[in-house]
């Protein structure tokens, strides 16, 4: 059988990816197809970590070739984060292609544990992860990560990330005790967390994570204001309390211009460890339809489980202290979404233009 570049072309466009939905063609370039003597090598490099799904993927298209009668196949599958467009007029971080914020708009709703087993999410698809906690008066990511030491300085101007379980972070919970409280008004706060951010010696991160404050206040808008962040994650319970604080926080990076990627539902179900009777504690679907409503995705939905409360404490969380478990497959799952739709967003072009000086004649 002779086989041309249209053949393989009308396979790729009929494959779709599990995670987007789209047709795997958008990740294959005409460059990645090579034909020789009847046999076909496709290269799909997809623009978001996937590395525990590239056998599946694989597979799955190698079997729509050889459906299509393209019997001598070679695929590879492989990923390329690359960075995307932030707010125009801020500068970006060094080190760091892409930031995505995790708000909530309300405190309590475990949007810290959830901005944590996102990052470790990511890192177990492949992906180089750091962690910024932005929650001055109540930094939880020491606790979370399960690492207490001071950030070295090299140079007593700059520091680097603490690691904990591979992920880079940092936070002003790292620099005072448990029990000290950070008694400092908003400019303080806003000049602390800017320090945080760039004066940290991030290592080519693809992704940083930013544990935002609670609340839509002074600190959550400059901050959303002043930091290159490619994107935001809403995280709420079902309950309308939560929501209607959680409508903030959308709002709020809508009117500074930083995309919504998307709404998770934390705690939306509970099933008893006795008896398996599954109930919804704090309401149902309203994060779905929060979504919905502001015609952003949805993302998916987290339990209220103990078992992810007691690895959030302990400093294991879900998808590092049990992989297997449905919350740290839900927790894969969300990951992956973002990562998608960070991928979706328009590039960073920031780089392909040079400084363009405007003077007085």
């Amino acid at each position: 059988m002779s086989v041309a570049l249209v053949d393989v072309r009308t396979v790729l466009e009929r494959v779709l990816d599990p995670v987007t939905g789209v047709s795997l063609s958008r990740a294959v370039k005409d460059t990645q197809i090579q034909i020789a003597d009847g046999r076909v090598s496709v290269q799909v490099v997809l623009g978001y970590p996937a590395a525990r799904r590239f056998e599946s993927l694989r597979s799955l298209l190698l079997e729509a070739l050889q459906a299509a009668g393209i019997s001598q196949a070679d695929v590879t599958i492989s990923s390329k984060i690359i960075a995307h467009a932030v707010q125009p007029g801020v500068a970006l971080v060094p080190g760091v292609r892409n930031i995505i914020a995790v708000a909530s708009g309300k405190g309590g709703v475990g949007k810290s544990t959830t901005a944590v087993n996102l990052a470790l999410a990511l890192q177990a698809e492949g992906a180089r992860v750091g962690l910024l906690d932005a929650d001055i008066y109540g930094p939880s990511v020491p606790t979370l990560l399960g690492v207490s030491q001071r950030p070295d300085s090299a140079d007593g101007k700059t520091m680097s990330p603490v690691v904990g379980h591979g992920i880079q972070a940092n936070s002003i919970g790292f620099m005072i005790s448990e029990d000290n409280p950070a008694i400092w008004r908003g400019p303080m706060v806003t000049q602390a967390l800017e320090q945080l951010l760039r004066s940290t010696n991030w290592d080519n991160l693809d992704y940083l994570i930013i544990d935002m404050p609670p609340g839509t206040g002074d600190i959550a808008l400059t901050l959303s204001q002043k930091v290159p962040v490619v994107g935001a994650v809403i995280v709420t319970t079902p309950q309308d309390l939560a929501l209607l604080d959680a409508r903030k926080g959308l709002r709020m990076f809508e009117k500074v211009n930083v995309p919504v990627l998307g709404v998770i539902e934390n705690m939306a179900i509970h099933v008893c460890s006795q008896c398996g009777h599954a109930e919804h504690i704090f309401g149902e679907g309203g994060g779905q339809r929060m979504a919905d409503q502001y015609k952003v995705a949805w993302l998916g939905a987290l339990p209220l489980s103990m078992a992810i409360r007691v690895g959030a404490d302990a400093g294991k969380p879900t998808v590092l202290s049990d992989p297997a478990s449905e919350a740290a497959k839900l927790y894969g799952e969300i990951a992956s979404r973002v990562a998608a739709k960070v991928d979706a967003l328009p590039k960073d072009l920031s780089d392909k233009f040079g400084v363009i000086a405007v003077k007085r004649t």
